[in-house]
């Protein structure tokens, strides 16, 4: 399989670059990708992008805002033009204990009734763990002029630590939720996966636990398909000390989920955190997989599952020097992979940000990186737009500094 990609990439991949003030291009045998002006969302530092849609299908770009070294609130702005530019900044009120982190990314999501739910993690140090945390959230029914008080996402009192949280839309129209919580039956390692979703306005309401022995530092993923399933992805705790990725699917809204089976047996032995969770999307052809192992040829892999998890194709390498990707689907149900990876650039290395781009059969089409060499970049996220374009945002270094990017990519 590797002298397969390597193949591919001598034969159809141009490297290409960006700088502030122009685009650039890869082109291959099949299809050109161009990358617009790399464009700072906010002037104070950043971190944490994130990208959703809103209940008008428009673009929307979440981060943390740096007020200072001890300091940051959640912050997110409205694309109107499918992401080339993003609109006013609009500040949650009551986010000024957000601890920021990139595995446990402030989100927002919207419902289509309009109300907009903002989340984020705070730090709640415990003496049974000092990295334990908590999540909040807060509500808007008037498009985001006003906000509720934020409150905890967990009030049981026996819980202390909540983190690595995902939210998705049921087909009611009700928010869900997916994070990791301290609140488990074994005294195994790791935490445990727990589901919630929202009953109107009422906020999120009949948590319960879906399953434990989960890394207790890696991001989980929700993902609701077309059909109403919901599927969750996290990395497992496998025999005490085998750290690969876990799905298990609900068909009944969520009161019960199927045992959780291995997406791919990478068998990376790890007693640590890995810190880089998975991601889900789908097209006509099923569930689409993408994740990070440090395991049996390390790296960033692809996988697919047409029958909901029953089976999944045996995993393809996206990159040997990759890590933390993100997976969406485009309107033509093309697939795109979004990941950071480390060049050697003068005295010390970088990272930069790679893009590919797979048909909707989950076969390469074409591949490139949207920053260059002399940049240091990581943690992109990725959102298509209308017009089977797509958003990549991410964090940029600059003096000791990092700050959000964004820009657009078409092919």
């Amino acid at each position: 399989m590797r002298y397969y990609y390597i193949n591919i990439l001598i034969a159809c991949c141009i490297l290409f670059s960006y700088c502030n003030t122009g685009s650039s291009k890869t082109k291959t045998a099949s299809s050109t990708i161009q990358s617009g002006v790399a464009v700072k969302v906010d002037t104070f530092p950043a971190e944490c992008p994130f990208l959703t849609k809103d209940n008008h299908n428009n673009v929307v770009l979440g981060w943390a805002r740096s007020i200072n070294d001890s300091v940051s609130v959640f912050c997110y702005a409205v694309s109107p033009d499918g992401g080339k530019s993003f609109g006013e900044t609009i500040v949650i009120p009551g986010s000024d204990n957000l601890k920021a982190h990139a595995e446990n990314l402030p989100k927002i999501i919207y419902k289509p009734s309009g109300e907009i739910i903002a989340l984020w993690g705070a730090s709640n140090p415990d003496p049974r763990n000092k990295y334990s945390g908590l999540v909040y959230y807060t509500q808007s029914f008037d498009h985001g002029k006003t906000w509720n008080k934020a409150i905890p996402l967990v009030t049981d009192t026996s819980g202390y630590d909540q983190r690595y949280y995902d939210v998705d839309l049921l087909p009611s129209g009700e928010a869900a939720i997916t994070w990791l919580d301290n609140r488990k039956q074994s005294a195994a390692d790791g935490s445990a996966l727990y589901f919630a979703s929202t009953s109107g306005r009422s906020g999120f309401k009949n948590e319960r636990m879906i399953t434990e022995g989960c890394c207790q530092c890696c991001r989980t993923d929700l993902f609701i398909d077309s059909s109403g399933r919901i599927h969750v992805l996290y990395r497992g705790i496998i025999q005490d000390s085998i750290r690969d990725m876990l799905h298990s699917v609900s068909t009944d809204g969520g009161n019960k989920f199927s045992d959780p089976r291995l997406i791919s047996n990478d068998r990376w032995i790890l007693r640590g955190c890995p810190h880089t969770g998975p991601a889900m999307t789908e097209n006509k052809k099923g569930i689409h997989f993408a994740w990070y192992t440090g395991g049996n040829n390390k790296g960033c892999y692809y996988t697919l599952s047409g029958d909901n998890g029953e089976s999944f194709v045996p995993r393809q390498q996206v990159s040997n020097a990759g890590s933390h990707p993100q997976i969406t689907t485009t309107p033509s149900e093309k697939l795109i992979i979004v990941w950071d990876e480390f060049v050697n650039a003068g005295d010390a290395p970088n990272k930069r940000i790679a893009v590919q781009i797979k048909n909707p059969d989950g076969e390469d089409e074409t591949r490139g990186f949207v920053t260059s060499d002399s940049t240091d970049s990581s943690y992109p996220v990725v959102a298509s737009t209308k017009n089977n374009g797509a958003v990549i945002a991410y964090l940029n270094k600059e003096n000791k500094k990092t700050y959000v990017m964004f820009q657009r990519v078409d092919w």
